[in-house]
């Protein structure tokens, strides 16, 4: 749909507009009227992090856009996560002109916090959404071992959570496992067994987690030769792993029953704890099977996993559209990933780094405990991180997931102690919300 003009506000020198992002790793904020948002600075990240159409020279949310200005706030967004428009601010002349490609509902409030005013709509827009889960302190292999991980190393890691009297409930096998993007089940050559390490880590008294990309299958798999039908038509999400990266078509038969065998076979191996990534990949517009648009498609494949692993188990999203997600998932990532430097060489803060993991899981505090257990990634505070200390702290401060990704083996004691310190169960409740202006 074209934009068309919602409202015109009054604006001055202490406006602030907040700029939603499309999903996980999109830049997300409070920014004045004379700031540039973040915006992709390569074609690739803007598939990969972006929504299409957000460009530079104007503020854009998906979903979700709000304006203080003298004591007021404007929030501007969807009535219904099958539903999410975009969302602009432009200066025109002596107002602010705001328009969307979509309905959307307006509501103002005085809020001295603006943060309270989205955490309102949060609620609103939450209505009959499932109880937020309890999480306990969890290790991830990924900035560990990267996407060299081995059955082996994940063992030796156990034992050193014993060894160190860490409090460790979950134990996460990341990226690197598999043979290929869409090969799930086919583990690499040099890997070892994902059955015999669910069971060794269950031995241990601790639950066993593993990551897929649901929607994604890379152009050289075995998936994508054997089953070009089961692919989006003419779609990529982006390219990674050396590759270009197809979009599995979740309307198709064989592809639903394909993606429903794999994760039941995972909870058969004795997993429980499913890190959904790049799912964004499933919500891409494209010429389907059915002729669904991308977001209910998206919502399509996000319940076929449900049905597949049950109620019980977890469904942990990451690189994934936000406000369709809300019902679909029990905790979120709600930050791009972090890293041991701070900023990304590309400038870009949707790339890895700590400055913009920290900015975006900030702004989107006012999640937490309404939608879903936020994820803002993991500890890692090994001596080689780069301001480590300041990761820590942010770690520290939010109310979500905490889990650790060092080798613990590489510690020093300061880090070792932290990392003791953080490895605690997450709240179930929102989080007090700071003042932007703070």
């Amino acid at each position: 749909m074209p934009f068309a003009p919602v409202a015109e506000l009054e604006y001055d020198a202490s406006t602030l507009v907040f700029e939603h992002g499309w999903q996980s790793w999109s830049p997300s904020g409070w920014y004045r009227l004379d700031a540039s948002p973040p915006r992709p600075t390569a074609p690739n990240h803007h598939v990969m992090a972006y929504r299409p159409g957000v460009e530079a020279g104007r503020f854009q949310g998906e979903g979700l856009l709000a304006v203080a200005t003298a004591g007021e706030i404007t929030t501007v967004a969807a009535s219904t996560p099958d539903v999410v428009p975009s969302i602009r601010a432009e200066i025109h002349d002596d107002r602010l002109l705001i328009s969307a490609d979509g309905e959307v509902q307006l509501t103002t409030s005085t809020h001295a916090n603006p943060n309270q005013a989205l955490a309102d709509w949060a609620d609103t827009f939450a209505a009959g959404a499932p109880p937020v889960r309890v999480f306990g302190p969890s290790w991830c292999s990924w900035y560990a071992y990267w996407g060299k991980v081995t059955e082996r190393d994940v063992m030796a890691e156990v034992r050193q959570f014993d060894q160190h009297d860490l409090s460790i409930d979950l134990v996460l096998l990341d990226e690197g496992y598999q043979a290929a993007i869409g090969d799930w089940l086919t583990p690499r050559d040099d890997f070892g067994s994902t059955v015999r390490l669910a069971a060794d880590i269950r031995s241990s008294g601790r639950r066993a987690g593993i990551w897929v990309a649901p929607f994604l299958v890379g152009s050289g798999s075995e998936t994508a030769r054997k089953h070009p039908e089961w692919l989006v038509p003419g779609i990529n999400a982006g390219t990674n792993w050396g590759q270009e990266q197809l979009v599995l078509d979740v309307t198709h038969p064989g592809a639903a029953q394909h993606i429903q065998d794999v994760f039941t076979e995972l909870c058969r191996q004795g997993y429980d704890h499913f890190k959904l990534d790049f799912v964004y990949a499933g919500a891409i517009d494209g010429e389907r099977h059915e002729q669904l648009d991308g977001i209910a498609a998206y919502r399509h494949g996000m319940r076929l996993l449900r049905e597949a692993v049950g109620p019980n188990r977890i469904l942990h999203g990451c690189g994934a559209p936000i406000l369709p997600s809300l019902g679909l998932v029990d905790c979120m990532r709600i930050s791009p990933d972090t890293d041991p430097l701070v900023d990304p060489p590309s400038g870009d803060i949707s790339q890895p780094g700590q400055r913009g993991a920290r900015s975006t899981s900030v702004a989107r505090e006012f999640l937490h405990g309404r939608w879903w257990a936020n994820d803002s990634d993991c500890l890692i505070v090994r001596p080689d991180v780069q301001e480590r200390e300041i990761w820590a702290e942010h770690i520290s401060e939010g109310p979500g997931l905490r889990m650790s990704s060092d080798p613990i083996g590489e510690l020093d004691r300061w880090g070792l102690d932290r990392t003791r310190e953080l490895l605690v169960p997450s709240s179930p409740r929102p989080h007090p919300l700071k003042d932007p202006d703070a």
